[in-house]
């Protein structure tokens, strides 16, 4: 993790962790719950829908990925966010492909990392689909635009967007979680505890998981060579 995202992550925890000490929280967790209660079994379809059209408009999830953790709990709550995510990444990838094409070449043009990415997908693409979902290097929602553009298949890239948005969608999900466990009146100390150390043993592993990513995504696009029409071999970097 860089140092600047490092620091955005501190100043996050700080604010969500005031908020915790000044603000009702308890109570507006209480409201929420009720509400999706009296979905009854829409509930989940309401929410996995809300994710859909918020990945389609590049809307960020991750409050509603917690919110899901926090109103369904850690298991469904994750399914409910990883069928919106996937249908809503799916849903962007084929806009790319079809009505919406040349205004994400226009993104794509502003990018500089996209083309290094897109030639090294042309060599390996449900491989390099996979890493750019663990890495941060591309925002979520964006990346399911720029991914539209280039030849990955269909089936590899609905593949590889669902292995590789698990780690992250399943920590926001087990913070939300872990949040309503702690808020909830027959909390313990101890429950707490262990809440806790799970929280942080899941950022550890999704953090070396993002590392691990990030440089293999390095070593694909250092290897990358373009053939010039002269037939002069270009190693991009």
């Amino acid at each position: 993790m860089s140092k600047k995202k490092a620091i955005v992550f501190g100043v996050l925890f700080i604010a969500l962790a005031v908020g915790f000490l000044f603000l009702p929280v308890r109570e507006w967790f209480t409201a929420l719950q009720v509400y999706v209660d009296r979905l009854g079994p829409l509930g989940p379809v309401v929410v996995a829908a809300a994710y859909v059209l918020l990945t389609v408009l590049l809307i960020p999830g991750s409050a509603l990925t917690i919110g899901a953790g926090t109103v369904f709990g850690l298991w469904t709550g994750l399914a409910v966010v990883v069928v919106g995510a996937n249908l809503g990444a799916l849903g962007s990838f084929l806009l790319a492909r079809t009505l919406l094409r040349d205004k994400v070449a226009e993104w794509a043009k502003a990018n500089p990392r996209f083309d290094a990415l897109d030639r090294a997908i042309a060599k390996e693409g449900f491989k390099m689909v996979l890493l750019s979902r663990l890495s941060p290097a591309f925002p979520f929602t964006l990346l399911n635009y720029l991914l539209g553009l280039t030849k990955v298949s269909v089936g590899s890239y609905v593949l590889a967007n669902l292995i590789g948005m698990l780690p992250g969608t399943f920590l926001y999900v087990y913070i939300g979680a872990t949040l309503s466990s702690g808020l909830s009146e027959g909390a313990g100390l101890f429950k707490q505890i262990l809440l806790g150390v799970g929280l942080l043993a899941t950022i550890g592993v999704v953090i070396l998981v993002t590392r691990a990513a990030r440089r293999a995504i390095a070593e694909v696009e250092a290897s990358t060579v373009v053939e010039e029409p002269q037939g002069a071999a270009v190693v991009t970097t």
